[in-house]
């Protein structure tokens, strides 16, 4: 598969003078590396809400699932818009990703199965889920799986130089090939 990259533009306003535009590869790397996200999701009375967990990168997308009885899965039924955050908590050193985009419910077995497989290469197998009927099954629990291909993403890098990097796909974008395919 053709890899297509994303329009990049680092964003003067926000940068040094000596900064450039980070690479989307690299931006993508450190999706698919980092082990925690914060997501924000909107309550249907238009309230905020926001909480940490884990994701996978695959196929161009952040995965994250979550039971369906939880708040920003009663969210997500009223509105699939999500920001999903990943970074250090410094302000002169690191670098921050911001993913905007939609989540989709994954439903298909086999794609659960690929992504269930990825969690627990991923986080070891405290995270290993069996895959029945839609949902990932974890002891007595089951959660929803949502992917999140991205729409625009920022990368904030923090130190000198200082970088705002912006990131935004099209519709033809949004299959983009993993970094470890």
């Amino acid at each position: 598969m053709t890899t297509t990259h994303p329009r990049t533009r680092l964003d003067r306003r926000y940068s040094d003078e000596t900064a450039t535009a980070t690479d989307w590869e690299e931006a993508r790397a450190r999706l698919a590396a980092a082990e925690l996200f914060w997501i924000s999701t909107v309550r249907p009375d238009g309230r905020p809400h926001v909480t940490p967990l884990p994701t996978v990168w695959s196929d161009g997308a952040l995965h994250f699932c979550t039971g369906p009885e939880e708040r920003k899965a009663r969210n997500l039924a009223e509105n699939p818009h999500v920001v999903l955050t990943t970074g250090t908590n410094t302000w002169n050193r690191g670098y921050d990703l911001v993913v905007e985009g939609e989540a989709v419910r994954v439903t298909d077995e086999a794609r659960l199965r690929e992504l269930a497989t990825a969690w627990e290469v991923k986080y070891g197998s405290f995270w290993h889920f069996e895959v029945r009927e839609g949902h990932f099954h974890h002891g007595a629990g089951r959660a929803v799986v949502y992917s999140v291909a991205p729409v625009t993403v920022f990368g904030f890098g923090k130190g000198e130089p200082f970088s705002q990097t912006r990131w935004r796909f099209t519709r033809e974008d949004k299959r983009w090939t993993s970094p470890s395919k």
